[in-house]
This record gives structure tokens, sequence and C-alpha cells, in this order.
């Protein structure tokens, strides 16, 4: 694998230290326990799912934090387990960091037949929305001029 070295771009540049942490974790993500799946599922939502078998929701941790969705997995210890064996199913802990875009919510998450299913949605507030603005002309400038005039009048 190519490393590459993003130092000389960081040196002038200022306030960008989150896209720098953001490319040095994605250059140093080697885990790929458990498997997941990031699907689109409409124009502003998407579901992430893992595969989590063998563990119950008491076991999992789903948190949003800072632009980041933590899913954490430990699995209980408290029953006696038989002899393996075979282990072709990893039930070792885990915990997956996720970076979440600017304004990407969690909506709610659901463990179903060993998958862990996070729905996401992008929820844009009404102030950064893109407005028309309506263009006026001169005529109409005088016009209100004039309204404005005559009500102080």
């Amino acid at each position: 694998m190519t490393a590459f070295d993003f130092a000389p771009l960081f040196r002038t540049a200022i306030g960008f230290d989150r896209l720098a942490r953001l490319m040095d974790s994605a250059a140093s993500e080697s885990a790929t326990y458990p498997p997941y799946n990031i699907e689109k599922t409409g124009e502003d939502s998407y579901r992430l799912t893992m595969a989590v078998a063998g563990f119950s929701p008491s076991d999992l941790d789903v948190t949003a934090q800072d632009n980041t969705l933590i899913v954490t997995g430990r699995a209980a210890n408290g029953a006696a387990q038989p002899e393996l064996l075979y282990r072709g199913i990893a039930g070792r802990a885990f915990e997956r960091r996720f970076v979440l875009a600017d304004h990407i919510v969690v909506e709610g998450a659901e463990l179903r037949n060993g998958l862990l299913h996070v729905g996401l949605k992008r929820v844009v507030p009404e102030q950064l929305k893109p407005r028309r603005i309506p263009i006026g002309t001169a005529a109409s400038a005088v016009a209100n001029d004039q309204a404005k005039a005559s009500v102080a009048a």
C-alpha cells in the first residue's frame, strides 16, 4: 500500500485539523471486523448494516458524538462457554468508528437476525438551505420609496 504524507499540505492550512484527523484515521484504518454495509435508502437517508452474530442488544452500544458514530460490542462473559473444537464465528469485542458528514443524524438502531441496522438521515437546517432571492428593478425601488413616504406622512 502506498503511504501519503499530507504534512506539507497542512503546514499552511489553518483550521483544517478535523480534516487532517480524518485523513490520518482513514489511512490507518485496517480493522475488518465486524463486516458492514452502507446503503443509500433515499435522497437524504442512509442505513449502516453490521454483521454482529452472537451479540445481544445489551452487548452492543451505539453512540453519536461530534460527527462520529461509534459502534461498540462486548460479548457477555457470564454464561459458561462450551469447549469449542473450531471457532468460525468471531465473538470478540470490537469498536468501529464512522465519520458522519455535517447535518447527519442517527434516527435509530435495530438488531434483527444477527444484523445491526442503524438509520441515518441528513437534516439540513432551514437557514442553510438555498433560498430564492427576488430581483428588483429601479422602478420597483422608486415605488417602494414612495409607498414608504406616504405611510410615514
